[in-house]
């Protein structure tokens, strides 16, 4: 049985992580710094450890040295993209950002296990293979899906992995585009090799071109030293570039020439260098409608849409909505202590009657949210707080925070029957003057990727900064 050590500061982090490890058949043993986890284990005992970048004392990266050993899962939520850039070249074998999805957590532990132990099973009497590419890792692993749409899905990747095939993910917010890519990556032979993942949205679009492909020291104001991009730090390895139709115009016409030289050069600098990465680009947009319109260059489009994958909407995968719901219940019920809940009938046949316009992302969320309101041992549609087909949806009161009047509706009679998405536009349009968006997404209690996937899909603008 593997042994993972975790090492995280906080409990609740580090316990719901152990639990789903432990549940996936691994042994585990945890310590809340990189001190405590030197002096009470010896480091080079595990097979695998994952960290947190932030801890008490010294960073995580620090086990990368003091476990030589070891491979070093380093997980960050702190400026996630420079963090893993730089947690990469120091050594560490994969980087997840938290919040982490617990398919792609428990995908990632399995890849690095696999690589560790393809050496020895291998060596003596098998021809030599690319890690990740003798079919025992499987894209129905990664990605839930039962339906005859997700099962060609599950064989397009299965036959466009193993190639250097530039591919282009398409499909609604929220369907598991990211997990499609990481899946072609793991069944690449580039699996032992970083996946770099970018949402093009999440980055100011003053940044993308220095995040994307590096800068040389005072290239720019502010540029102190000089830095590897995010294209560089993928060498050898796939980049998934998500969200690829938010790209400015000039950052299109600097990653087509990535696509057709392999080569980037830094801002600032006259040297260009050569670049061995893959292409897996995402996007929720008709990207060949933005060609008609200027807004994407068409010479890119067709250079990325060699190989295209499409994600199907959750409201056509009738029969996995079940299933799903099953698994994220099972999931949540482990990690919040309430291991014994079930669905309803009325709750089943809420959870197959509803349309899902943000997928399954939607979902999931809908099942956490039931969970920690469930004061049985089952799950009514009441506690799942799906919106009707008509819109109307009460706000459940215990989701506002009692000492913060900004949440609160101002007026019950006119928001009472305010839809989730109508409280959402009224909520940010109202204080998006005076908050960042990091703040928004904070109060909304949502991510600053869903507060952009939000609102590019009920088309709020957003606010426009000065001086940056």
């Amino acid at each position: 049985m593997p042994r993972i050590l975790i090492v995280e500061d906080e409990e609740i982090i580090r316990s719901a992580l152990r639990k789903l490890l432990q549940h996936a058949g691994y042994e585990v043993a945890v310590a809340g710094s990189v001190d405590e986890a030197d002096s009470r284990y010896e480091l080079n005992d595990f097979d695998l450890i994952i960290s947190d970048l932030r801890l008490p004392g010294a960073p995580g990266t620090e086990l990368i040295t003091r476990a030589a050993a070891t491979p070093v899962l380093i997980m960050t939520s702190y400026a996630s993209l420079r963090s893993a850039v730089d947690s990469m070249k120091m050594g560490a074998v994969e980087y997840i950002a938290k919040p982490f999805d617990h398919d792609e957590m428990l995908a990632a532990v399995a890849a690095i296990l696999q690589r560790r132990q393809a050496p020895d099973q291998h060596a003596a009497d098998a021809p030599e293979e690319p890690a990740g590419n003798d079919g025992t890792i499987d894209p129905s692993t990664i990605m839930y899906g039962k339906c005859d749409a997700m099962q060609k899905v599950f064989t397009l990747i299965r036959k466009v992995a193993p190639t250097e095939t530039t591919v282009l993910i398409q499909g609604e917010s929220g369907t598991g585009k990211e997990l499609a890519a990481r899946a072609l990556h793991l069944l690449s032979p580039r699996a032992a090799r970083p996946l770099i993942s970018v949402n093009c949205a999440a980055i100011p679009e003053s940044l993308i071109e220095s995040e994307l492909f590096g800068h040389e020291k005072g290239a720019f104001t502010g540029a102190v030293s000089a830095r590897t991009g995010l294209i560089e730090a993928a060498d050898g390895g796939s980049l998934f570039l998500d969200e690829i139709g938010e790209l400015p115009p000039e950052a299109q016409a600097r990653l087509l020439r990535v696509l057709q030289e392999g080569e980037i050069r830094k801002v600032g600098s006259t040297q260009s260098r050569q670049v061995d990465v893959r292409m897996i680009a995402a996007t929720h947009r008709n990207l060949k409608a933005m060609t008609r319109t200027g807004e994407f260059r068409e010479d890119l489009y067709y250079r990325l849409n060699v190989m295209q994958i499409r994600i199907p909407p959750l409201r056509e995968r009738q029969g996995d909505i079940l299933g799903l719901a099953s698994r994220f219940l099972k999931r949540q019920g482990e990690r919040m202590g309430k291991p014994g809940l079930n669905l309803s009938p009325e709750a089943m046949r809420a959870l197959e009657r509803h349309r899902w316009p943000g997928n399954v992302r939607e979902l999931e969320n809908a099942i956490e949210r039931a969970t920690i309101l469930c004061d049985t041992d089952v799950i009514t549609p009441g506690l799942l707080d799906l919106e009707s087909e008509g819109g109307d949806v009460n706000i459940p009161e215990t989701l506002v925070e009692g000492n913060n009047e900004q949440m609160r509706p101002r007026d019950n009679d006119a928001t009472s029957d305010l839809s989730l998405e109508d409280y959402f536009q009224h909520f940010v349009l109202e204080n998006q003057d005076r908050m960042s968006e990091t703040e928004l997404a904070q109060k909304l209690g949502i991510s600053r990727k869903s507060l952009w996937e939000r609102r590019q899909r009920l088309g709020i603008p957003r606010k426009k900064t000065t001086g940056s």
